[in-house]
């Protein structure tokens, strides 16, 4: 028999040489050969006695204890209680062993197997390989997955069957989750796959990454979050008459009063707006509210974002282009303000109002002014703005020139 084991527990299995056998355990667990000598530094006296017994040598004198392994492999074949090597004694004695590097390199085997198909992906939407780079080399899918191949790989299926049905013409997400996942709530906010389908979303429409609004995200690819707390305020619009919604828009503007359209309204019963018009757009209500406090039914066509454009805004602000509606567009000067502008100039190609370089730097900015916050971001419409900004460094919000904006709204009429 190649092993007695009841004869290898007595020599090797006692606690006097678990020191021996838990080194010998870890070199095989490194992938190191059984070869040369260790050593015991202060041992005790049974840990010495023990092993001083299982070599067949006198008692040594104090200090550290060394063992020879080839003398160990020799002492155990000759007498006949193991013939299969050190490596195989400790598996008998101890259990299996996991070699790291066989481990290591089986775990990122599996990693890869896990994120091949979004890998393909990216060779069918070129757009997305930038996106896809990113997250891997931060490993936000390991994250995600708690660390787990077998969780990354169902995680990355599920991504790639969203990404792989996206765009769509028009579709709640509840309907497109059940469709696509086999379940109404599998894309709700908490889902780790949400969270990867929205950042590609934002790197596919080259949306802005600071606040990243999930509706927009997803209306970029035409699903439906909500379709009524999705919503524009607008002031003094204009509509061809003959349907209810068109009729409702033309009544509010010569009310002089803001009306708040819902993305249900605009998508279920869409007036046609008024052809050729200009229309101003902002990024505050206070901007609007004030316009119509003071100008009321003489204000021109205004609508404003409320910040980062949400599914509403952007409907609108496609269906009045498509119009022929000529857009002009104010906002804050400061780095947030730049990446919305940023974001509507790539999709409009609107016109600066009042939000140029030499704009920025004429306006009085309160009494003490904030700084300025965050990354600095280049202006697609003025190469000087981002530089006159930095070089002032002081935030300039859209409530501090809100009399030079109200008399652009009057004077259009």
């Amino acid at each position: 028999m190649p092993t007695d084991l009841p004869r290898l527990q007595r020599v090797l299995g006692g606690p006097d040489t678990e020191w021996l056998v838990n080194r010998l355990r870890e070199r095989v667990a490194d992938g190191r050969p059984l070869t040369g000598s260790v050593r015991l530094d202060r041992p005790s006296a049974p840990q010495r006695a023990a092993i001083d017994r299982l070599l067949g040598r006198r008692p040594g004198a104090a200090g550290s204890l060394s063992v020879s392994l080839e003398k160990l492999d020799a002492v155990l074949v000759h007498a006949g209680i193991h013939t299969g090597g050190l490596a195989t004694a400790v598996v008998a004695l101890t259990g299996p062993v996991a070699v790291r590097a066989e481990t290591a390199a089986a775990a990122e085997q599996a990693w890869t197997a896990a994120l091949a198909p979004a890998a393909a992906l990216t060779g069918r939407i070129p757009e997305l390989a930038p996106w896809w780079e990113r997250v891997t080399r931060t490993g936000i899918v390991r994250r995600a997955a708690g660390g787990d191949p077998a969780r990354a790989t169902r995680l990355v299926e599920d991504l790639v069957t969203v990404l792989s049905a996206l765009p769509v013409e028009r579709e709640l997400l509840a309907v497109f989750a059940a469709r696509t996942l086999g379940h109404a709530h599998r894309l709700d906010p908490d889902r780790p796959v949400t969270g990867l389908v929205l950042s590609a979303l934002q790197a596919w429409a080259d949306l802005p990454a600071d606040d990243l609004d999930r509706r927009t995200a997803w209306s970029s690819a035409g699903i439906v979050v909500d379709e009524l707390s999705s919503r524009v305020l607008t002031l003094g619009l204009s509509a061809l008459p003959g349907t209810a919604l068109g009729d409702a828009v033309n009544w509010w503007r010569s009310a002089g009063e803001p009306m708040i359209l819902s993305l249900r309204l605009l998508t279920r019963t869409p007036p046609v707006f008024t052809p050729g018009t200009d229309v101003f757009v902002c990024e505050n209500p206070t901007v609007l509210a004030a316009a119509a406090d003071r100008l009321g039914p003489a204000c021109a066509p205004l609508i404003c974002t409320e910040g980062q454009p949400g599914a509403a805004v952007t409907t609108l602000l496609d269906q009045l282009t498509a119009t022929g509606a000529r857009l002009h567009y104010h906002g804050d000067f400061d780095w947030y303000g730049i990446a919305i502008a940023n974001f509507l100039h790539r999709r409009y190609a609107w016109r600066p109002w009042r939000f140029t370089a030499a704009d920025y730097l004429s306006a009085t900015p309160a009494a003490d002014p904030p700084r300025l916050q965050g990354v600095e971001r280049a202006a697609l419409w003025d190469a000087e703005l981002a530089g006159a900004m930095s070089a002032r460094g002081i935030q300039v919000e859209e409530e501090h020139v809100l009399d030079d904006l109200l008399v652009d709204l009057a004077r259009v009429h």
